[in-house]
């Protein structure tokens, strides 16, 4: 190795080694879990959904909610009002082929505390995702089409967790 070389590599390290704390100086922090602010939650989906079980997942790994299996149990209770993957046609070229689809997945949920007051008025994530198609790579586009599809899945997961984060919950209504 020649000395030559030494000077630049000892200022390129210096220069990797101050970029974390220009980073920090400047206030960038990573975003981290966002608690939820209840203790207990009950999802009102079909329990075995790939859906169901990314929340549970996310709601476990990022805050102390417990998802429990009874609603008579739950502080609050999100209620999946739809759930719905639609795949409509974008362009199609000179022959009259499909050219290019459009995904979506729209979903639509509300959360009722426990007396049934609602915590978030009914609510919807609507995601899209285009998708080229060519007649000659059928296999390849279905394969790249579920991709899509769970990208958008764990997208509306990170929306629905900002959500819930957000939500403010009702006072708690004075005893008799």
């Amino acid at each position: 190795m020649s000395h030559l070389h030494q000077p630049g590599r000892r200022r390129a390290l210096a220069v990797l080694g101050a970029l974390p704390l220009l980073a920090a100086g400047c206030g960038f922090q990573l975003r981290g879990a966002r608690p939820l602010p209840f203790d207990t939650i009950y999802l009102g989906m079909y329990e075995y959904s790939e859906l169901a079980a990314a929340i549970r997942r996310q709601i476990k790994a990022g805050s102390t909610t417990r998802v429990v299996a009874r609603q008579e149990d739950a502080a609050v209770r999100l209620e999946v009002l739809a759930d719905a993957k639609e795949k409509a046609i974008l362009a199609l070229n000179t022959q009259g082929r499909v050219r290019e689809y459009q995904l979506r997945q729209r979903f639509s949920f509300r959360l009722v505390d426990r007396n049934g007051q609602v915590v978030i008025a009914p609510n919807e994530i609507l995601l899209r995702r285009d998708l080229a198609f060519d007649d000659s790579q059928v296999l390849a586009k279905e394969q790249e089409e579920i991709l899509l599809y769970r990208d958008m899945q764990g997208d509306l997961v990170q929306q629905l967790m900002r959500r819930l984060s957000a939500a403010r919950m009702p006072d708690a209504p004075p005893k008799p």
